[in-house]
């Protein structure tokens, strides 16, 4: 099977600051072997109406900030810091990328030419987004389908093949929830994918919030190609993230097992490997002549 690919979402788990970005995407790269480093770009002002922009944040004790709009706005990157953040990657030896949340903010990324932007489940309906990089965007887009409804993710599909671009897309199974129960996580959501989209679209991933990473190397065997999990160095830091993350030695063995079990998914090349005909010689029984 093609090897699939693993994303490290940093997302907003940087608390802010671009040292601890720049040690997450040195930890991420270079000791757990991510593919990708993932981001998160917003405009908090055209996300969010004036009454969620000043309402307080609704866990105060994760908050960076008097309302929830100060709060986002404190965890922002301005668009010269992700090109600052796409260089850290390129130094460290993995592919930079971030999700973008609505339309300026897929207008100042698109132009860093990332390999993927993706689009959270939040924002998939987001048609006028959507537009803009299939005209502005020549890379992978990459979209999850948490709390998406059946009909909703045929429209979707639909959208990038009216406008030439489903062979560029890969769609994630994805569980909305932070963390998601074991029996939420519904991995045979990504057969269903593969069904009614694979021949439809480039590749189907698996985008978890769930604790641990049994259910991730479960779900390349049923057939996902990407692996998306957050990152951080601490799950008991500040911010709701935190808590659906995966510290460095949980994400370096999930590389790990997913590359192995990956290697591991292969029909015997002949009847009889190399490695089993000099047990045999020594183990196997056979009738005496």
């Amino acid at each position: 099977m093609k090897m699939p690919k693993v994303i490290a979402e940093i997302g907003c788990n940087h608390k802010g600051d671009m040292a601890i970005a720049k040690e997450m995407i040195m930890v991420a790269a270079s000791f757990c072997k991510a593919d990708v480093v993932k981001f998160q770009k917003r405009n908090p002002r055209e996300l969010l109406t004036d009454e969620q922009y000043n309402a307080p944040h609704p866990n105060p004790m994760h908050s960076y900030g008097d309302t929830y709009g100060a709060h986002r706005e404190f965890l922002e990157f301005s668009p010269e810091q992700h090109r600052t953040l796409q260089a850290w990657c390129e130094e460290f030896g993995t592919e930079y990328s971030t999700s973008v949340w609505d339309l300026t903010s897929a207008k100042e990324i698109a132009p860093l030419q990332p390999n993927l932007i993706k689009i959270p489940s939040a924002c998939n309906l987001h048609f006028d987004m959507l537009g803009y990089l299939c005209e502005n965007f020549g890379g992978e887009i990459h979209l999850s389908f948490g709390m998406t409804t059946h009909e909703e993710e045929e429209q979707v599909v639909a959208f990038f093949e009216s406008k030439g671009r489903a062979g560029d897309v890969v769609l994630y199974s994805c569980t909305s929830g932070y963390p998601v129960a074991f029996e939420d996580i519904c991995l045979l959501e990504i057969s269903r994918l593969k069904t009614a989209f694979g021949e439809r679209v480039k590749e189907i991933g698996f985008s978890g919030h769930h604790l641990g990473i049994a259910a991730d190397v479960a779900a390349i065997t049923l057939g996902a190609s990407w692996v998306e999990r957050h990152f951080t160095l601490d799950r008991t830091w500040k911010g709701t993230d935190h808590a659906a993350s995966l510290e460095p030695d949980g994400l370096r063995r999930l590389v790990r097992d997913i590359r192995h079990v990956a290697a591991a998914i292969e029909y015997k090349e002949t009847e009889l490997l190399d490695v089993e005909k000099v047990q045999r010689e020594k183990l196997k029984w056979r009738p005496r002549a």
